[in-house]
C-alpha cells in the first residue's frame, strides 16, 4: 500500500512529534512518538518511548497495543519521529523487525538516527530490504530533533 498524501502524512508525524514530548528524559536514550494510521485514516495506536517501561521504544509501545496479527496492521501507515531501530540491546528484537513480522508495508519518519547510541543505525535498510515502503519527511526533522536537544544539541 502506498499513500501518497503529503498533508497527511505531516498531520500525523506531527502528532508523532507532540507524542514524543510526553517521554520522560533520558541520557541514554531518544525521545520518539509513533502513530500507526490504518488503510482508512484511522489511528490505531499511538505510542512513544518509555511508555511502558525504561527501555520502551515508541514502534514497540504502539504495536503493543494491538493484538498480534491484527490484519490492519498489512494495509497501515507506521509514523515514527526518529528512524526505527535497527540493533538494540535491551530486547530481543529491534524496532525495525518488530514493524516487518507485523506486516506493516510503510514506515514514514522525520529524521534518521544520528551516531550517537548506535553507530549507523540500519533500521532504514533492513525496512526497504524487506519491502517496506520508508519515506522521509526532512522538513520535520528539525522539530524532532528539537524533542532531543539534551542529546544532540
Amino acid at each position: 500500500m502506498s499513500s501518497s498524501d503529503p498533508a497527511a502524512d505531516l498531520r500525523w508525524m506531527r502528532r508523532a512529534i507532540e507524542l514524543s514530548k510526553r517521554c520522560p528524559p533520558s541520557r541514554t536514550a531518544f525521545s520518539v512518538g509513533a502513530v500507526i494510521v490504518g488503510a482508512d485514516g484511522e489511528v490505531l495506536a499511538e505510542g512513544h518511548s518509555r511508555e511502558v517501561d525504561a527501555v520502551n521504544h515508541a514502534e514497540e509501545a504502539a504495536l503493543g497495543k494491538l493484538p498480534a496479527g491484527d490484519p490492519r496492521l498489512r494495509a497501515a501507515t507506521v509514523y515514527s519521529t526518529l528512524e526505527p531501530c535497527g540493533q538494540r540491546a535491551s530486547r530481543p528484537h529491534p524496532c525495525a523487525e518488530l514493524i516487518v513480522a507485523a506486516g506493516v508495508p510503510r514506515v514514514v519518519v522525520a529524521w534518521r538516527e544520528p551516531s550517537l547510541f548506535v553507530a549507523a543505525c540500519q533500521g532504514t535498510a533492513l525496512l526497504t530490504a524487506a519491502g517496506v515502503e520508508v519515506i522521509e519527511l526532512p522538513e520535520l526533522a528539525e522539530e524532532a530533533r528539537a524533542v532531543n536537544a539534551h542529546l544532540v544539541g
